[in-house]
């Protein structure tokens, strides 16, 4: 049976504190609950695992609670945060309520407060991300060829609890062998949490006439995704432009197409959308980290995966990128909630990660009359 429960996040230093959230989350919150003690602790959490809420104090070693917050937006924008602190300041406050934070607590707080905010923030959380879930379809002609050309951008689906389907059409017998080549697309697939079908037709010789068009229709209908990532015509390889072929005709009526890049692209390619993937570039490695019968191939090597995010950037205020071409991207694929979840930049502006509380956070007492003298 899987474990539906919700996953709380404590960020908390003092050990005495954190086990007092721990057990109050666990014990009465019937949550399932991991322990960070600094920011950076936290913050790898965050990229390793989905969380239904982070519950942060402020005054931490290194980098406090508040200041981490963009980034813990940036990582899941739906994730809602709960400050709990002993210094209700009206700066803390007012620093909380601008980078969005959904609860301010004051300590000492009860058990009972903390598990009644925390479960009802969890429980949105849950609910937006059901209603907001997008279903993304990643389509390669052979094994690690969706990982190499949207990794990182799956791994941004995965935080936002997208459901991901990784559609590989060859066993990729021509690069290794078949089999190995499977078990490794399943760990790959595994890391973000993806469903991967794998079919078996003749690496190097795909032809959309053969079956190939078909089989793309059969996972289509299943799926019904809201976008597909597939390869770009421009490409040097026989099977990626055939792919691509095939997935234009067999997806037709998906109102997201999206195209990425693989190490055969051509001058050609021309990317006019840079998804922002900041954060998620280790995520992409621990994907290709498991094609060991490839890890001899260039493309492959971790420097050439980074350097490749960090030149795409220029193109875009974010650190890391990956580049698509457009075929298509519908406006009815827009998230309805106020959260985007895979944030990304286009040729003429930014449509970076917004996400607006639906609540604003509660001022503590304290704080207010600390403003007022």
């Amino acid at each position: 049976m899987s474990d539906d429960r919700f996953r709380a996040l404590v960020l908390e230093d003092d050990p005495d504190s954190a086990e007092f959230v721990r057990i109050a989350l666990a014990r009465y919150g019937g949550m399932h609950v991991d322990l960070a003690g600094d920011a950076e602790e936290a913050l790898a959490a965050l990229r390793r695992s989905t969380y239904d809420v982070l519950v942060s104090d402020i005054q931490l070693p290194g980098r406090s609670g508040l200041q981490i917050l963009p980034e813990v937006r940036a990582i899941d924008p739906t994730l809602p945060i709960m400050i709990v602190t002993a210094f209700p300041t009206m700066n803390n406050a007012v620093t909380a309520l601008r980078e969005a934070a959904d609860d301010f607590l004051v300590k000492p707080v009860a058990a009972s407060t903390v598990v009644e905010r925390a479960t009802e923030l969890a429980q949105r959380a849950r609910t937006e991300r059901e209603t907001s879930r997008l279903r993304i379809l990643a389509v390669g002609a052979h094994p690690d060829d969706v990982e190499i050309g949207v990794g990182a951008t799956l791994a941004a689906h995965a935080a936002a609890a997208d459901e991901l389907v990784i559609l590989t059409l060859s066993g990729g017998s021509v690069g290794g062998l078949a089999e190995a080549r499977h078990e490794e697309s399943l760990a790959a697939a595994a890391v973000v949490g993806a469903r991967l079908v794998h079919l078996d037709f003749p690496d190097t010789h795909l032809d959309p006439a053969a079956g190939v068009i078909g089989a793309i229709e059969e996972v289509v209908a299943e799926v019904a995704p809201h976008r597909v990532y597939t390869h770009s015509a421009h490409d040097r390889h026989q099977d990626h432009r055939a792919v691509n072929g095939a997935v234009q005709i067999a997806a037709r009526q998906v109102p997201s197409l999206l195209c990425f890049q693989s190490p055969s692209s051509t001058v050609e390619f021309a990317p006019n959308r840079f998804v922002d993937v900041d954060g998620f570039i280790d995520t992409k490695l621990r994907m290709l980290a498991e094609y060991v019968s490839q890890a001899h191939r260039d493309y492959m090597q971790p420097d050439v995966v980074r350097a490749t995010a960090r030149y795409w950037a220029r193109f875009s205020p974010a650190q890391d990128v990956e580049p698509l071409e457009t075929v298509r991207d519908s406006e009815t694929v827009a998230r309805t909630s106020a959260v985007r979840a895979v944030p990304a930049v286009d040729g003429q502006g930014s449509d970076a990660p917004v996400r607006l509380p639906d609540t604003a956070v509660r001022i503590p007492e304290e704080a207010v009359r600390e403003a007022n003298g």
